[in-house]
């Protein structure tokens, strides 16, 4: 016969960095790799987090729902589903548990672009375990922005590195499709690779693009670097403040050229 515990449960009160309450806002209860935390409701999981103490020495980067270093897997109390997201991008919810995922050690491949080709059996020879997809579709299921994971691997699959390319465009590299896949497919890195050989090998080059790489490798903009970087932090300062020609917001795409040119 299962007891009745009547006592107060222990729990952690958040006393982080950032204890202020915004205004109006009420706490709520989430786990933290197993513990409770009372956190206002109304901040992103990353932050809940910052505010219950914790501090991202790891597993944090641009805060913006772009590096994809802030994978995290959650459940909801009661709920037999895995929910994924990114921690500085999902608001916290009463009775969430959450555990954090900063590395996901996937298989990646080791290869120069220079020697590949722009033919699909490349990416086959360095990633044959992409012909183990069983077609679950829990790789799409688990990405929080919303590729269409299982299908670029179709793509990849039947050779259309191109499709396969644009279809993996947003992702963030944060390996939540790895963590799910039946066949242990890592999926992102084979989408990076899929991406590095449709831009060298398949997409037309930029003519502009071309030239600017030119210069670079030319040392063209050395001087200039060299300069910024005798600079201190007052120097630098000014320059920016007061030397910087700042694009118009609505400008024509190619119709905006600074006054400067010297360093075009």
């Amino acid at each position: 016969m299962c007891e009745t515990n009547t006592t107060k449960p222990d729990f952690k009160v958040a006393t982080g960095d950032r204890a202020i309450l915004p205004e109006g806002a009420k706490t709520i209860p989430i786990y933290v790799m197993g513990k409770k935390y009372e956190v206002p409701e109304t901040l992103t999981i990353m932050k809940a987090m910052e505010y219950a103490g914790f501090q991202f020495l790891r597993g944090a980067g641009c805060r913006g729902g772009i590096c994809g270093a802030c994978p995290t897997v959650y459940r909801m109390a009661g709920d037999y589903k895995l929910h994924f997201g990114l921690a500085c991008q999902t608001v916290v919810e009463p009775e969430m548990y959450l555990a954090q995922i900063p590395f996901f050690p996937a298989n990646r491949a080791s290869y120069d672009i220079k020697d590949m080709s722009a033919a699909a059996d490349a990416i086959h020879a360095l990633y044959p375990e992409v012909f183990r997809c069983v077609a679950c579709n829990l790789c799409t299921k688990a990405c929080p922005m919303d590729v269409k994971v299982m299908d670029y691997i179709a793509a990849i699959k039947q050779g259309q590195i191109e499709k396969a390319a644009r279809i993996s465009f947003d992702c963030i590299q944060c390996g939540l499709c790895s963590s799910r896949c039946m066949g242990e497919i890592p999926q992102y890195h084979i989408a990076q690779l899929a991406r590095r050989v449709f831009a060298r090998y398949i997409q037309p080059q930029a003519e502009h693009l071309r030239k600017r790489a030119e210069d670079i490798e030319a040392g063209k903009y050395d001087q200039m670097l060299d300069d910024l970087s005798s600079m201190d932090k007052d120097a630098l300062e000014k320059c920016y403040v007061e030397g910087r020609e700042r694009e118009p917001d609505m400008a024509e795409p190619g119709s905006w050229q600074p006054q400067e040119t010297k360093y075009l």
